[in-house]
């Protein structure tokens, strides 16, 4: 039941990545570029999650200080994310656009999957993921260019 439950919220938030591209597309014309609307998802999503700390989560004992140097970059990885969704769709469409980038995030997991990077787990390289990749990829590629 776990299992189904974490492919639903997966492909839920898979279906929110290209609406939210769209919905902070629209934002820039009307707040004055893509940075600014960046900043305001930001702060909006910022906000939510404030008020679900302070709904839900009690006080409990944190080591934070204690985390690695990497460790306090998602906030960055995450604004040229939201950026790019803000920049890029527009131009060359939302297919080709999260085409492409479900590709990059495939290859990526891949190779955080094969070496265990930043945690994970290592999970072998098998011919058949490769296939799964190249056609991922492949397939990207077709979208972008017709």
């Amino acid at each position: 039941m776990i299992g189904i439950l974490l492919v639903a919220f997966a492909a839920v938030a898979g279906v929110f990545l290209p609406l939210q591209a769209g919905v902070n597309s629209q934002l820039a014309r009307y707040v004055g570029g893509p940075v600014r609307a960046s900043m305001i998802s930001f702060g909006v999503g910022a906000i939510a999650l404030l008020v679900v700390v302070l709904l839900f989560y009690r006080s409990e004992a944190h080591r934070a200080g204690d985390a690695p140097w990497w460790a306090w970059v998602g906030g960055l990885l995450g604004a040229f994310y939201v950026t790019s969704t803000v920049v890029v769709p527009v131009r060359i469409g939302a297919a080709p656009f999260f085409g492409i980038l479900v590709a990059a995030q495939l290859v990526m997991g891949v190779l955080i999957d094969r070496f265990g990077w930043i945690g994970f787990p290592q999970r072998e390289l098998s011919p058949l993921r490769i296939v799964g990749v190249a056609l991922l990829v492949a397939g990207a590629l077709l979208v972008r260019i017709f």
